[in-house]
This record gives C-alpha cells, sequence and structure tokens, in this order.
C-alpha cells in the first residue's frame, strides 16, 4: 500500500516495546516502528526524510515498520514470510546483520552465524536458512545479464546476486547497470560483496 513516506521526523520514542519514530508529511503524523540501528541514526527535527514502509495488518491492529534503507525493508519481507519469524525476529536479525550480511549467510548456508542473533536458537536458524535460500535462490533468472564493462572473473557470483536482486522486486536494467558499476570496481568480487555494494546503489 505505502512505498515510502518523506517528511519531517518530529518524535521519537525507544521502549522495551520497541523503537518508534513520528513522521510528519502533509498535517499528518505517521507512527512507524523501526529497528534499532535506524532509530540511533536519527535526531529530532530531520527533515526530508525518507522511509521505506511496510503496512502489517494483523486481527486485532495494524502498524507501520519503517526503513531507512529499502534493502533493508526487501529482506524484512522475506524475513517475515519464513513462519515463525515475526516483526520482531526480523527486527532482531537486522539489527545483529547488515541486510547483505545475512543473505550472505544465506547463500553460504552458515545458520551457525545467525544463533549470535538474541533468540535465534539452532533449529530456527536452520529453519531461515533453509526457507530463505528457496525463496532467494531457487528462481530461476528470467534472463541471465551479460556484464561487457569489465570481465567478469566470477560468473556464479553474479548469477547469484542477480537472483536475489529480481526476488527483491528490482528491474533488470536497474540491476545491469548496479552489478556493472560494481564489477568496475572489482571483478573477481562474491555475491555477497556484488550484492553490498549494488544494493547500496539502488537505496
Amino acid at each position: 500500500m505505502y512505498d515510502y513516506i518523506k517528511g519531517e521526523l518530529s518524535g521519537r520514542v525507544s521502549s522495551a516495546k520497541g523503537n518508534f519514530v513520528t513522521l510528519e508529511t502533509a498535517g499528518i503524523g505517521y507512527i512507524l516502528e523501526v529497528t534499532g540501528r535506524d532509530y540511533n541514526q536519527l535526531d529530532d527535527g530531520n527533515e526530508n526524510l525518507k522511509i521505506y514502509t511496510v503496512l502489517i495488518h494483523k486481527e486485532d491492529k495494524m502498524m507501520l515498520c519503517g526503513f531507512l534503507r529499502r534493502e533493508d525493508r526487501d529482506i524484512f519481507n522475506v524475513l517475515t514470510s519464513v513462519s515463525g519469524v515475526g516483526v520482531k525476529m526480523a527486527f532482531t536479525l537486522l539489527d545483529e546483520f547488515e541486510s547483505s550480511e545475512l543473505i550472505g549467510l544465506v547463500i553460504e548456508g552458515n545458520y551457525k552465524a545467525l544463533t549470535t542473533a538474541k533468540g535465534v536458537g539452532p533449529k530456527l536458524a536452520q529453519k531461515i536458512i533453509l526457507e530463505l535460500k528457496d525463496k532467494l535462490m531457487n528462481m530461476k533468472t528470467k534472463t541471465p545479464i551479460k556484464i561487457t564493462a569489465v570481465k567478469v572473473k566470477n560468473t556464479q557470483a553474479v548469477t547469484d546476486a542477480q537472483m536475489v536482486m529480481e526476488s527483491f522486486g528490482y528491474e533488470q536494467d536497474e540491476i545491469k547497470n548496479a552489478i556493472s558499476k560494481v564489477l568496475m570496481e572489482n571483478s573477481d568480487y562474491s555475491a555477497e560483496d556484488i550484492l553490498k555494494n549494488a544494493l547500496k546503489l539502488l537505496s
């Protein structure tokens, strides 16, 4: 329903229930729950602040979750699609790991690293890895992109990065342009490094 909201940060509240900010635009104040990482980056009075959003609709309430980076919003949506992972757990994982790092752990199948996040035991970590890997990696790309600007050394890394970015809804032109720019810096990047840098360019 909402892609993002742009406005002035008019308030912040942090409590045991979570981290919340009020973003005012066109005379309306929107309350958004955010990660601890994003909360700590914000100061009252920020103007022209752009926050990517997710509307959560439950039987007993509706809420908006907000993210400073589009990639964080996208991985949040994938995380909460895993059975047993709710808003709080997804926020915990995004506070513990950068989005690109989290995706890298999924690609590598490194469930043990996920257990360093509070409340994530070995069984849940393995479940997250299995379900996320299925969602992010087992889809076929529409058309494998061809990088002509540089000689690519790790074509599998490019394919893996493309599949993940397509699963997030990025268009092929966006993906190709971002990955090409990243590989001009280093043509031998791993999939995690390509994703990390490409997502920054697109955020």
